[in-house]
């Protein structure tokens, strides 16, 4: 049985790691620019990611595959509820639907959870542990670019019943390492974890487009400024 899970997850997705990283979304809400209304897009569809990663974790939470890494501090759907609330209103219920993509990243949640529960691993991981690691640096880099105060429109970035991210991501990768996997099994997981970030890359993709307008906006402007001053 293998015993180093968290490593081989970490190494056999590298590369998807770095691609997702480049996508244009990514690297303009890096860069400090994040418009509101596709980061409010992108909000809902993790809405609708995270309510069927919970789902499945929840169902399967007894299963020898689920249950060492089930965290229920973890879970992001409140919070996202909260955030929901804050872009959308009260009625955001019956305003915010899942994109074409986001849809397929569901339907392949659902589906391993009823057929393959130990691909859960490979969701949970690529998911929480990106929340973690990043998840201070994009909350303040969202507050920054869209003006706002306390934690209001960034509560998916707030674990508050974990004290210490480092110390908790650490106990998180034993719980990993403490799964009883076959290799090929292993390999089925980083198969799958790969394919979580192929669909985060294109939900992220489906948001290109604003952030397009956005630059040719900010370019204008910028021509237009100095032409003021000539």
């Amino acid at each position: 049985m293998v015993t180093n899970l968290a490593e081989q997850l970490r190494q056999g997705t590298t590369k998807s790691h770095s691609m997702a990283e480049n996508v244009s979304f990514v690297k303009s809400f890096l860069s400090g620019v994040v418009d509101k209304k596709s980061y409010r897009t992108l909000v809902a569809n993790l809405f609708f990611v995270y309510s069927a990663i919970e789902e499945e974790m929840y169902k399967n939470k007894d299963s020898i595959s689920v249950s060492p890494i089930y965290f229920d501090q973890l879970n992001r759907k409140k919070s996202l509820e909260k955030d929901l609330l804050y872009y959308y209103g009260p009625d955001w219920k019956s305003i915010v639907k899942p994109s074409t993509i986001t849809q397929m990243y569901v339907d392949r949640i659902h589906e391993i959870g009823n057929h393959q529960p130990e691909l859960l691993i490979s969701h949970a991981y690529t998911r929480y542990m990106g929340d973690l690691s990043g998840g201070q640096i994009l909350k303040n880099i969202a507050k920054n670019a869209m003006q706002l105060s306390g934690d209001e429109g960034t509560e998916f970035y707030v674990f508050r019943d974990i004290k210490n991210d480092k110390e908790f991501k650490q106990m998180y990768r034993k719980a990993l390492d403490s799964i009883s996997v076959t290799e090929d099994q292993v390999n089925l997981i980083i198969s799958e974890a790969n394919v979580a970030f192929n669909l985060n890359m294109k939900m992220f993709q489906e948001l290109n487009s604003n952030i397009v307008k956005i630059m040719l906006m900010l370019l204008s402007n910028t021509i237009n400024n100095f032409r003021n001053r000539i």
